[in-house]
């Protein structure tokens, strides 16, 4: 295959490569094991050793990844029975009102810092859903990873959405009225409050669950999202368990 400009990057060994990235994140809303794929393919890539370099410029970050703090599992009944508006309580109250385990991920076997940043990524992602405000559902999925991309250049997290848009941009609006303008709006929403938040890696939050989460969001300096189509506060579900009763706009 020849190209004008690209013949010395676009081998069939690249290209392959790049097609299946595609294909596993055309997939992932389908099936979650595709994320997990991107991100277990791209662990002893030259970008996890960029954003492993960028980690470590951040002291705290630094010392997290030097110590592999993975903290004890969350407990949805036990976190329930925290105080109302806390950290836990928010947690379990959404996990529980939209079905989700907080153990749906799947570990990595520790064997270097790749390993253990992918595998604290997965543990924590769910909570990074409840800090930002944004939904658990395709409407809100890429400005929740964004706020990851943003703060950590993490590969599998920014693969996803460069390939979200170029996926959306050839097949335009589908069926939920998601389009490449709507997903440049929740990426940009993800990445300005990433660079705006203080670091979220190096938080133990295993040991805060019990601190009230408006607290903890102002501590850490996130505005949430907690309106429109991308915030899980827009969930009806959402709004019973954590009784909600004012409006809000969708």
């Amino acid at each position: 295959m020849s190209f004008k400009y690209i013949n010395e990057i676009a081998t069939q060994e690249n290209i392959n490569e790049l097609l299946t990235f595609i294909d596993l994140v055309a997939g992932s809303p389908i099936d979650t094991n595709n994320v997990f794929d991107i991100s277990d393919k791209l662990r002893d890539s030259t970008q996890m050793e960029e954003c492993l370099a960028y980690m470590k410029q951040d002291q705290a970050t630094s010392a997290m990844l030097a110590e592999r703090y993975m903290g004890t599992d969350f407990d949805l009944e036990k976190l329930s029975k925290m105080p109302k508006g806390s950290l836990g309580w928010t947690y379990a109250k959404v996990m529980t009102a939209i079905n989700y385990k907080p153990d749906f991920y799947r570990l990595l076997s520790v064997e270097s810092d790749a390993d253990y940043v992918i595998n604290r990524v997965r543990k924590t992602h769910d909570l990074h859903h409840i800090m930002t405000g944004f939904s658990f559902d395709d409407f809100g999925e890429n400005g929740v990873i964004s706020v990851t991309v943003a703060q950590l250049a993490y590969p599998g997290f920014m693969l996803i959405d460069i390939i979200s848009l170029m996926l959306s941009f050839f097949a335009g609006k589908d069926e939920l009225g998601i389009d490449v303008e709507y997903l440049f709006d929740l990426i940009s929403a993800g990445i300005k409050m990433g660079r705006k938040a203080k670091p979220l890696f190096p938080v133990k939050w295993e040991e805060v669950f019990e601190r009230p989460l408006e607290e903890l969001r102002e501590e850490l300096n996130i505005q949430p999202v907690t309106s429109g189509r991308y915030s899980w506060y827009s969930n009806p579900k959402i709004r019973e368990a954590i009784n909600i009763k004012t409006a809000v706009s969708i």
